[in-house]
């Protein structure tokens, strides 16, 4: 990807969609988590705490994840239409690597990649 000053994630809690706003096409690279539909099943036959720990482990790797991309921007929208975006979100406030980071968060809906990169135009055009 190509330097640039703003970001855009689609997300949920299986994947991101990530997208530099430049002015270029944009490019998207997904990120996916490692919690598995499998990985569920397995770990809820050992039973559910266990089940819930894993999880959790893999959702702060991929939250850990995201983190590392999003700190060499200056804007971030996180998008999407879970809470996700929220949590992520929360993560990243608790960290002061972020602070200067200016990080926002809007609802929508499941996107086609044409419909993702037209919601980043629009929102980073404002800037």
């Amino acid at each position: 990807m190509k330097t640039a000053k703003y970001l855009g994630i689609w997300m949920d809690h299986s994947s991101a969609d990530i997208m530099e706003f430049t002015a270029d096409p944009i490019e998207t690279r997904t990120i996916e988590s490692k919690f598995t539909h499998e990985d569920r099943v397995i770990s809820f036959g050992k039973g559910e705490k266990q089940m819930h720990i894993k999880e959790q482990h893999q959702q702060s790797e991929y939250y850990r994840e995201l983190g590392e991309i999003i700190e060499k921007y200056e804007g971030v929208i996180l998008f999407g239409p879970t809470d996700a975006k929220v949590e992520l979100f929360n993560v990243l406030r608790a960290d002061n690597r972020f602070g200067k980071i200016k990080i926002e968060i809007e609802q929508a809906d499941k996107m086609t990649k044409n419909q993702q990169h037209a919601f980043v135009r629009e929102h980073f055009s404002k800037c």
